[in-house]
């Protein structure tokens, strides 16, 4: 695999880049003298984010993108390559959470996770692997996964287990590439652990026309903690992005964000070889 080092002049692409470690990713794009193509689902917020990015002196296109409309990430891959001409970096970020007992949510919670947090990325692979396996030059797709696309806790099934999806997902890519003989495309996948994002407060982009069962108790009372913990002691988004270069440039397949990833997962591959359930851990 041709490990991409420079970014200098390249092409930054991130979904969910209005806020959290999307924004970071954006940022330290920039500072890397990237040209950034910012997507985002929150208009107004993004161009906002957009207005901060191009301020360190980058040229930046914000696209406002749905991720779960497969037309809506072919148009956002459409625009990157014809107004830069490629896309060198690609981020799949965009991401929401849902949290409760597993048997209590509704089908329209499951959809709405999913639909973000798995078929994004899906659309994101179709519409830009193609195209990064056509251009001559170096390239990395970098998928959003967590902690908890790696290690399961209660009263968060659906974003657990779209976690884990995104997390197979691109595995299964970076296999595909190595057995296509695909030598100038690197992929990743990042699993952050506690991040100061707004995470926890995704049912503001939830759509209008789902029921309010977002809201019961058990849903309410976890998302709140979680953003407490990552707000009160999640990494900053920007030290996350970091990482995130740190192990494109190392050609890292898993980029975690948390000093305890060893301690975390240790546990887990015990359980399972021993045919346990693992405990629960936090993902600090």
């Amino acid at each position: 695999m041709t490990v991409m080092d420079d970014f200098t002049g390249r092409v930054a692409v991130i979904t969910g880049a209005a806020s959290g470690i999307g924004l970071g990713l954006a940022r330290t794009a920039a500072r890397e003298g990237m040209r950034v193509v910012m997507a985002d689902i929150e208009q107004p917020v993004l161009e906002d984010a957009a207005a901060e990015v191009a301020a360190i002196g980058v040229e930046t296109l914000a696209v406002p993108t749905d991720v779960t409309d497969p037309a809506a990430v072919e148009a956002l891959a459409d625009a990157a390559f014809e107004r830069f001409g490629g896309a060198h970096l690609v981020c799949l970020n965009a991401g929401v959470f849902q949290a409760g007992v597993s048997w209590e949510r509704t089908e329209a919670d499951w959809q709405w996770v999913l639909g973000v947090n798995v078929w994004g990325p899906i659309h994101g692979v179709r519409a830009f692997m193609p195209r990064l396996i056509a251009q001559p030059d170096p390239s990395h797709l970098v998928v959003t996964s967590s902690m908890a696309g790696m290690l399961t806790v209660a009263y968060s099934g659906p974003y657990v287990v779209s976690k884990f999806a995104a997390a197979a997902l691109a595995e299964c890519v970076a296999h595909d590439v190595r057995a296509q003989g695909i030598e100038h495309v690197g992929v990743s996948c990042l699993v952050p652990g506690s991040v100061d994002t707004r995470i926890g407060w995704s049912d503001r982009n939830r759509p209008d026309e789902a029921p309010s069962e977002a809201t019961a108790p058990d849903h309410v009372f976890v998302a709140e903690a979680l953003q407490e913990m990552t707000t009160t002691q999640g990494r900053p988004p920007d030290e996350a992005a970091e990482m995130v270069f740190a192990g494109v440039r190392a050609g890292d397949f898993w980029i975690p964000t948390t000093e305890s990833y060893e301690d975390l997962l240790r546990p887990r591959h015990v359980a399972v070889l021993r045919r346990e359930l693992a405990g629960t851990q936090q993902f600090d």
